[in-house]
């Protein structure tokens, strides 16, 4: 299958992201969000990002008014993916969320066309079992900030077949990224290894061991970290790095991803990292 059309459902920052790289590259996107104001922030955001591309001189003013011309912005989700050979849903990480999502895509969006999911926690193969084409479902799991990150995670449900993935790993091809087949078990790979150092990262602080600052330089210098793991949870979000946990120790039933009762306190408390101005250190 050849992908000329795509869609993306969720104008927050990972969303807009993928809809920039997706419109920098030759494809026609659509960025659907509900909200209106999120999808003027995302506007705003990718023709920001493009700009400092060119000041950067990554790419050239015509490759930010190309893109920017495949660009198109709407709150109707059955429009925006009326037409679209893939459909990449980036909304917040609930199941109730993801259902109704996949519910309205698999409805509306073209018989061939495929779904992907951005999730990074969420098994793909229950995300397909919310629609009637499994075998066109799987995971597109990109990184922060994704015109940047060059990973992305193409995660295989129980039913996706090769053509789906072959498609969708070509696709992360002409993105200039680095496709890795990765199978559907619990955080896949990335979260798998990172939040485990991530909360034990955690327990130093609580148990003491050292402040956060001496902490991420311990792994910044003696692990050759661009960031560190402190650094890098209030980057994610706190709340987002509790939920993957919590998805692992369920699902796979090991102690060893059991939360820290520190990053608990700090999420009930809202201190969530940058997006609240404080977590594990100060943003304000």
């Amino acid at each position: 299958m050849s992908v000329h059309t795509t869609a993306v459902v969720g104008a927050g920052t990972m969303g807009n992201g993928i809809a920039h790289v997706f419109a920098l590259h030759g494809y026609d996107a659509t960025l659907i969000d509900l909200d209106e104001s999120l999808l003027d922030d995302a506007r705003s955001t990718i023709e920001g990002n493009l700009s400092r591309q060119v000041d950067n001189d990554v790419i050239t003013p015509a490759d930010k008014a190309a893109a920017l011309d495949r660009l198109a912005f709407t709150s109707n989700t059955p429009e925006g993916v009326a037409s679209a050979d893939l459909v990449v849903e980036a909304v917040p990480e609930a199941q109730e969320v993801k259902s109704e999502v996949f519910g309205t895509l698999d409805a509306h969006a073209p018989a061939d066309a495929i779904l992907a999911s951005n999730t990074s926690s969420i098994s793909i193969t229950w995300i397909a079992d919310q629609t009637e084409r499994p075998d066109q479902v799987i995971g597109m799991h990109f990184f922060n900030p994704v015109p940047v990150m060059t990973l992305v995670e193409v995660v295989r449900g129980q039913r996706t077949s090769d053509d789906t993935f072959e498609t969708v790993a070509g696709v992360a091809d002409d993105l200039e990224k680095n496709p890795v087949e990765v199978e559907d078990y619990p955080g896949f790979v990335s979260n798998r290894i990172l939040m485990p150092m991530i909360n034990e990262a955690v327990f130093c602080v609580m148990e003491g061991v050292a402040e956060p600052e001496d902490i991420d330089t311990v792994m910044e210098l003696g692990m050759n970290h661009p960031m560190g793991p402190l650094t890098l949870a209030d980057f994610i979000g706190l709340d987002v790095c509790l939920h993957i946990l919590e998805v692992l120790h369920d699902e796979l039933g090991d102690d060893k991803y059991r939360p820290c009762p520190l990053l608990r306190r700090k999420v009930t408390a809202g201190q969530l990292g940058r997006k609240t101005g404080e977590g594990f250190f100060n943003y304000e």
